[in-house]
């Protein structure tokens, strides 16, 4: 494993506790279950994509809120471009009021050409679609910090019906629920250091090319870059911003380099074995070995809230054991 010296300094006595979470891939009869045995494990979120089909995800998430106790719930992201925000601002307070109060709500600006063409919405220029996220976080902002729709207030008066609002304020503003923004790019990122309580580095890169939606790993190095990014647009809120990061792969192994050799077998050649083992979006190794890659990354980039795709949701389980042993 290479070592770099940390590229951002970081204020130790202001580092987060760590999160962790996982993604739904499937509703089936075991939904409820699958939940119930995450938060017995550790998790602290259970997070929804936003992609044809899979689950559209607030329904899911209020189900997977229903089932637990303390779990809360996200989007790992809506695609927003495929959402009118009025209809949006609905989604978001209705879920946000029946999870009581434990959504979070992540956006994205959509990388999927051909889940647009099967929806019939049209593909725009990346520009058009960064600027689309920008304009729902606006205007989600200016509904979430309104008292109602004026047409509706004579029916609320008579009848005694609550506005429809989120119960958190603390996100969009100080108006509605934790704001996560993911991305790789200068324009989203930039979105995100300006909005969000929660950036998410993505670990995925688009190859160049190659059709819309083909991606890649990215490495330690494009990490460091991504995160000096946003923390230089920031400025002062950087250190009140929570670093997310979506792991694409998890391997418990005792031989971590063997373990990487047959990952970039399996998924091509576009990093090095060494690359693949360095970099924060794949964990390999031993859980002792992945509890302390966590460990690490915190130092170095600063993350503290994991997420591993479902598939590795009882896999990764050990390593937030091991890690909550060597905090606290």
């Amino acid at each position: 494993m290479r070592w770099h010296p940390d590229p951002v300094p970081r204020h130790r006595d202001r580092m987060r506790d760590f999160r962790f979470s996982y993604t739904i891939v499937g509703v089936d009869s075991s939904f409820a279950e699958t939940c119930r045995r995450a938060e017995q494990h550790g998790y602290d979120a259970v997070l929804a994509a936003d992609h044809l089909g899979l689950p559209a995800p607030f329904p899911a998430l209020v189900a997977a809120a229903n089932a637990t106790e303390r779990l809360r719930v996200g989007t790992l992201v809506l695609n927003t471009p495929f959402w009118n925000p009025a209809l949006l601002a609905r989604e978001i307070a209705t879920a946000d009021v029946l999870t009581g109060g434990r959504l979070e709500v992540g956006l994205g600006a959509g990388h999927m050409k051909w889940e647009y063409d099967e929806a019939r919405i049209p593909w725009k220029p990346f520009g058009a679609r960064a600027q689309r996220l920008r304009d729902t976080i606006d205007e989600l902002t200016r509904l979430f910090a309104t008292d109602g729709y004026e047409q509706q207030a004579a029916l609320r008066d008579a009848f005694g019906i609550p506005v429809l609002r989120p119960v958190q304020r603390r996100g969009f503003g100080g108006y509605g629920p934790p704001l996560l923004v993911g991305g790789t790019g200068d324009r989203i990122l930039r979105i995100a250091a300006e909005t969000a309580d929660i950036v998410g580095i993505a670990g995925a890169y688009q190859i160049k090319g190659a059709p819309p939606g083909t991606m890649r790993i990215g490495t330690a190095e494009e990490a460091d870059d991504r995160i000096r990014y946003v923390r230089d647009q920031a400025g002062d809120r950087a250190d009140q911003l929570e670093w997310h990061v979506l792991t694409q792969l998890v391997v418990v192994t005792d031989d971590r380099r063997a373990a990487a050799e047959q990952a970039v077998a399996r998924f091509g050649s576009a990093m090095s074995v060494d690359e693949l083992l360095d970099t924060p979006f794949a964990l390999i190794g031993s859980v002792d070995e992945l509890a302390d890659q966590v460990l690490r990354n915190r130092e170095r980039y600063g993350f503290t809230h994991y997420t591993v795709h479902g598939p590795y949701m009882d896999t990764f389980a050990p390593v937030i054991r091991r890690v909550r042993e060597l905090t606290t």
